[in-house]
């Protein structure tokens, strides 16, 4: 990854803890380079093999993400849409077959693209004082990062149209209630809150997590007999892995499992 496509990201690992955070002051507004840096952050977490979790989140106080800079969106057209759609979809895949978990610690004001990344995340942390919106239906627009897809699948499709059709800003509360977020936490403990759950994922078999998030992930996106065979595949590879032996070992002998 070169330093312009880090300029307006912050990642790094910290107790196998992989962090991307937007970073791109004052509003954490997407222009190309920002959009672009995505697919090879993620990736870059994905293939570390240092890295156990993943956390998107921001670098700024006060904004999450405000989705496109719309100074750049206003002269956006035809073939350089298509290209700014198509990393948005890249950026779908990559998490959506992700072998590692992902959570997300939103915090202050969180719109549009940043934020649709996160429905693709496993779970949803948010900071009280957080406004969350899909706000784009407000420029004749439609969430491209999978936000109609992937909302559908998490609260439903009566409540994904009434919170896409209204495109308005919902406390963090209110998210929670909708399903939108996982937990709602005070301001200063967003972070403590995440890297906490993060490490206790940590400390389980990678593998095992691997293979649960693609039976949910994949699986729960095929029709139930399809979903069902990615679930035998994943059960019958785990009963071959050292992970499997050592966690019978491990429980028959009442001691902490060593995982590899």
């Amino acid at each position: 990854m070169n330093q312009g496509q880090l300029r307006n990201l912050r990642v790094y690992v910290d107790d196998r803890i992989g962090w991307l955070e937007y970073n791109r002051p004052p509003v954490n507004a997407f222009d190309w380079d920002m959009l672009r840096g995505v697919p090879s952050a993620l990736t870059t977490l994905i293939e570390d093999p240092s890295v156990r979790v993943i956390v998107i989140a921001s670098a700024l106080e006060k904004h999450f993400n405000t989705g496109a800079d719309l100074r750049v969106f206003e002269n956006l057209r035809g073939t350089e849409m298509r290209e700014w759609v198509g990393i948005c979809h890249e950026i779908v895949h990559i998490i959506r077959s992700s072998p590692k978990p992902l959570l997300a610690a939103i915090n202050g004001i969180a719109v549009g693209g940043g934020l649709e990344i996160t429905w693709h995340c496993d779970l949803r942390f948010a900071a009280a004082d957080a406004r969350i919106g899909q706000p784009e239906v407000n420029i004749a627009f439609v969430p491209p990062i999978g936000a109609t897809q992937a909302l559908a699948r998490l609260i439903g499709r009566p409540r994904a149209l009434r919170f896409l059709y209204e495109g308005r800003l919902l406390p963090a509360n209110e998210a929670l209630e909708l399903g939108l977020v996982d937990f709602v936490v005070t301001p200063e403990r967003l972070r403590e809150e995440v890297s906490a759950f993060a490490r206790r994922l940590a400390a389980k078999p990678a593998n095992a997590l691997a293979s649960i998030r693609r039976c949910v992930t994949i699986g729960g996106a095929m029709s139930f007999d399809e979903g069902l065979a990615v679930e035998f595949e994943e059960a019958v590879k785990l009963a071959d892995s050292p992970n499997f032996t050592e966690g019978i070992r491990a429980f028959l002998d009442k001691r902490a499992p060593a995982w590899r």
